[in-house]
């Protein structure tokens, strides 16, 4: 016999957790499937500092009884900024979830995050495994202490690896398409009225957008899908600034470049530069970022992907999160091409929770209990 629920959540990171509390608080029952916070243990480098602040990485619940201001009362973590990863994982690590069941549900939220999503651009695709990887598939960078390692990409992730490698023991060079985009030092503390007038806080950054998008989290949904793909395309990365003394004068960069080649001789990695400049090393880290593409996600059965409505293979999605498969919901980067960049961040689990939970507990989900429509949609996560 199957175990039936009203909702199934795919996913158990801070959108699926924060998904599943406002659920449970519209009364439903609710499994959630996944490793609790499996992309942040065991895909994030030990020592990585997060870039937003701890007010704007609260998991969300319906009494607002479990944010991090809690947390901190409780236990012997500091509130300090940069905030050590470990903390986060400290404080969201909350839920026991279900083991892998087949099992029905009127409902399926998808929150999978990034980790089917890793971007790995040509021309790195015929180098061996063992020579190349992305920055998600690691969690210690010691084993790469006395080697050259190249880093792909001028972001955040980018300029944090490269410093946490370097601090490792690893001989580290920096290739970024554009020129870091070093952000100004972090001033929230010591802001004053007028500076915060002119750019108020916000979960992204300080800024009048950033605050539209904080206070209106459903706003952007509205635009047009072309001016949204330009403003999407334009938000540009970039380094915190605690990271300056970190890289400048210890690691080599080069800005303003790409990889126009690669070729693998000896074991090890030769790059040819966009400027004609040559670079060999023993491994070559991507911290190129994530493409939403949701034919990589192996737990949607064919015959349901086939079902969606698609367009640059993102789930074309309603005002509450839903596809054209009723009862289908994605959250997360998976509906950041529809809903806009606050949903590349944690800031964004609680509007996209009270939306999916609000539009699931309105179409009565759960009333009469009756057989639910069976949506395919594989019983584990791995």
């Amino acid at each position: 016999m199957k175990t039936v629920y009203d909702v199934a959540v795919v996913g158990a990171g801070p959108y699926g957790l924060s998904t599943a509390a406002h659920l449970l608080g519209q009364g439903l029952r609710v499994a959630v499937f996944g490793r609790t916070l499996e992309m942040w243990r065991e895909h994030m480098p030990g020592g990585m500092l997060l870039r937003s602040h701890w007010w704007a990485t609260n998991l969300s619940d319906p009494r607002h009884a479990y944010g991090f201001a809690r947390f901190f009362a409780e236990s012997q973590w500091d509130r300090v900024y940069p905030l050590p990863i470990e903390a986060f994982i400290d404080y969201a690590f909350l839920l026991t979830l279900e083991d892998g069941r087949d099992v029905e549900s009127e409902a399926v939220v998808m929150a999978v995050g990034l980790y089917y999503y890793a971007n790995r651009p040509e021309p790195y695709a015929s180098i061996p495994d063992g020579l190349v990887s992305h920055s998600f598939e690691h969690r210690d960078f010691r084993r790469f202490a006395g080697r050259d390692v190249i880093v792909i990409g001028g972001g955040q992730s980018g300029i944090e690896f490269a410093a946490l490698l370097h601090e490792a023991g690893a001989a580290v060079q920096v290739v970024s398409r554009r020129p870091i985009n070093w952000l100004p030092p972090d001033r929230t503390e010591t802001r004053g009225a007028l500076a915060r007038l002119l750019a108020p806080d916000a979960g992204i950054a300080p800024g009048w957008v950033n605050w539209v998008w904080d206070r209106r989290p459903y706003l952007f949904y509205r635009f047009p899908q072309s001016w949204k793909d330009r403003y999407n395309a334009s938000y540009p990365p970039g380094a915190n600034d605690w990271l300056r003394t970190r890289v400048l004068g210890k690691i080599a960069l080069h800005e303003g470049r790409t990889v126009a080649n690669v070729d693998v001789a000896n074991g090890r990695v030769a790059a040819t530069l966009s400027d004609g400049g040559r670079l060999s090393a023993d491994h070559v880290l991507l911290a190129t970022g994530y493409r939403v593409n949701i034919n990589r996600l192996p737990m949607l059965h064919a015959s349901l992907r086939a079902e969606l409505m698609t367009d640059g293979a993102n789930p074309i999605l309603n005002h509450w999160f839903e596809s054209s498969i009723p009862g289908l919901y994605f959250v997360g980067v998976t509906s950041l091409r529809a809903f806009g960049p606050l949903y590349r961040f944690v800031a964004g689990c609680g509007a996209a929770a009270r939306r999916v939970a609000s539009a699931i507990a309105r179409r009565g989900v759960g009333r009469t209990r009756t057989a639910p429509r069976r949506l395919d949609v594989a019983s584990a996560v791995d």
